[in-house]
């Protein structure tokens, strides 16, 4: 069991200095997320939007100080940006006072050509799955992948991928973890085993640091495409992602079942009340006990293009969780649906 607690650790960073408040960075209550894994360290840092810029030297201070600590090996700070000005008060009757429009930073994501979201409205429906596959199909056909794992709670990429260990950085910069040539991030790789305990806002923070903060190509060879695995639902990392990037369109992924495609539906009209293209529905899971034709009806009734069938194979799940690639019988619909998506 390792010696190093998260006590070591706040009172390590306790000597790490705020240059402009003189406060200490443990008490201006700046760090959160503390994560200790096989002599391995992960926290965040939270400062001012403001301090964006003046404040980056944050970071190397504090990993290099816990980095001191006997027996830890490595260190991640992540450091984030959150507005901490207090929420105005409510009119005494109604919501009548005037609200400004959210502020969408779609700015193209860089060394990254072309993303789309990989998504599902009910869990369990196989969408990690299908973007490993898709991504692995992708890769074997020469075009340069990335994969982002955008469910914080619950990742999946690093089993499936068959990675671990945390990114390394460089000059601020995240480099993603490499499987299969494809580059994949994912907080699974800071946290590990361990449960990532954050409330919403600080979801959507992380999120932007996995998003913006990864060196994911270079200007001469980006990446041609950037699946993000997102979680199931339509919650917050939803609609951090539609306002963190341009998406150049969302996939749906769904079982036949009825109860699957309700929620598939959902997700959907989502994407579309935001203005993100519908790129079309997959069916998976397809011809076992669940049925079979659910996709397909989806996707008429929202008018939406159907990208395929997925059937049920036992082979698909081994080789996900072995983090190999499936050959199976079903590899023919997973390189049909991804010459689909270019």
């Amino acid at each position: 069991m390792s010696s190093v607690t998260a006590e070591l650790i706040k009172n390590s960073l306790s000597r790490v200095v705020d240059q402009d408040s003189g406060h200490d960075v443990v008490s201006a209550g700046m760090i959160s997320g503390i994560v200790v894994r096989d002599k391995k360290v992960g926290f965040v840092i939270t400062i001012d939007p403001k301090d964006k810029d003046s404040k980056s030297y944050l970071r190397a201070a504090c990993e290099n100080e816990v980095g001191k600590l006997p027996g830890v090996e490595s260190v991640t700070a992540v450091l984030t940006a959150q507005n901490n000005e207090p929420i105005p008060a409510k009119p005494e009757t109604g919501y009548t006072q005037p609200r400004e429009r959210a502020v969408w930073n779609v700015t193209p994501v860089e060394g990254v050509s072309k993303v789309i979201a990989i998504a599902s409205g009910k869990g369990g429906v196989g969408k990690s799955t299908t973007a490993v596959n898709l991504a692995m199909a992708l890769a074997a056909k020469g075009k340069r992948i990335g994969l982002l794992d955008a469910d914080i709670y619950g990742p999946s990429i690093p089993r499936m991928m068959a990675l671990a260990g945390q990114p390394e950085i460089i000059e601020g910069k995240m480099t993603p973890l490499e499987s299969h040539g494809i580059k994949c991030m994912s907080m699974g790789f800071i946290t590990g085993d361990e449960a990532a305990i954050l409330r919403g806002p600080m979801i959507s923070k992380t999120l932007h640091q996995l998003l913006r903060f990864s060196r994911w190509g270079t200007q001469d060879a980006p990446l041609d495409l950037l699946l993000v695995d997102m979680p199931p639902g339509t919650g917050d990392i939803h609609l951090s992602m539609v306002q963190q990037v341009p998406l150049a369109g969302a996939v749906i992924v769904t079982t036949p079942q009825e109860v699957a495609t309700i929620d598939a539906r959902k997700c959907l009209k989502m994407f579309q009340k935001v203005g993100v293209k519908v790129l079309g529905v997959i069916e998976n899971m397809s011809g076992s006990i669940f049925g079979s034709g659910g996709g397909k009806k989806l996707a008429d009734e929202m008018n939406v293009p159907f990208l395929g069938t997925i059937e049920m194979d036992g082979a698909i799940c081994t080789a996900s969780d072995a983090g190999v690639s499936y050959t199976g019988k079903g590899a023919a619909a997973y390189n049909a649906i991804a010459e689909k998506l270019f």
